[in-house]
């Protein structure tokens, strides 16, 4: 991303009245996804329960556009983009994995292929998205892998075992929550960390002002998150090596070990 982009605040009305502007194609779905959102705000005052409703809304439609892929090569493409790189950060079949925010397995089913039998962990807020995730698995023939796919309400994780998973992998979660749902996972995922275990996440990053789409789309500083994590006693960084991929989100890894872990 460009240091202008990171500045953009795209809640503010200069930012909307331009991109309209520039986007005149846009402006009828984006005022239908907006009354979309203001109805269901109101319907779910609650966050994970309106995101809820929005994952069902999007899911019936198209599953691969409801976790973020426009066309099923985008699909792909981005699946294997996020298996290559943990691959290349030491993922081994033998370590246990927890996927948070699974979706339909666009990144999962490659996961489950490469792990070993019954070390895949998948959860998801959104029950259409993981009906889906079944179908996924089937396409794949991955049912002798056994995975886990589970529905969650909330990240305090407590349903999990302690010191269990050597990789927690969050993609595209934290760019769709407010900052009381970070920060709940981030109390929490240092208890089932296991002994050199890393916690992956990524998020939509500013150096301006930290706003939010629609209550869909959040916008975070790094530092705010580095130090959210910091203070739940984890060690965090930003990863430089993320930002070579052709994606429009960061990565920040946590653990419980020392800096450079």
């Amino acid at each position: 991303m460009s240091p202008k982009s990171l500045l953009k605040n795209r809640a503010s009305l200069t930012h909307k009245i331009g991109y309209a502007v520039r986007n005149p194609a846009r402006v009828t779905p984006y005022v239908k996804r907006t009354a979309r959102d203001t109805w269901l705000r109101l319907k779910h005052p609650d966050h994970v329960d309106y995101y809820r409703a929005v994952m069902a809304s999007d899911t019936g439609r198209n599953p691969e556009a409801a976790v973020g892929s426009r066309s099923h090569e985008r699909w792909l493409a981005l699946g294997e983009m996020q298996f290559a790189y943990l691959a290349e950060h030491g993922l081994k079949p033998g370590h246990r994995m927890l996927d948070i925010g699974c979706g339909n397995l666009r990144a999962g089913w490659r996961f489950i292929a490469h792990l070993d039998s019954g070390n895949y962990y998948g959860i998801d807020i959104s029950p259409d998205i993981l009906i889906s995730a079944k179908q996924t698995l089937t396409t794949y023939e991955l049912q002798d892998k056994l995975p886990h796919l589970t529905i969650t309400k909330d990240l305090k994780l407590d349903f999990l075992p302690a010191a269990h998973f050597d990789v927690v992998h969050a993609h595209s979660v934290f760019s769709h929550s407010p900052l009381q749902v970070i920060d709940e996972c981030l109390a929490h995922v240092g208890r089932i960390l296991a002994p050199g275990g890393f916690f992956d996440f990524t998020f939509d990053r500013t150096e301006g002002a930290e706003h939010q789409v629609l209550r869909e789309d959040f916008y975070y500083r790094t530092e705010t998150l580095l130090r959210l994590a910091r203070n739940h006693g984890l060690t965090a960084r930003f990863m430089d090596d993320w930002e070579k991929r052709p994606h429009g989100q960061s990565k920040i890894r946590v653990s419980n070990g020392a800096p450079g872990a």
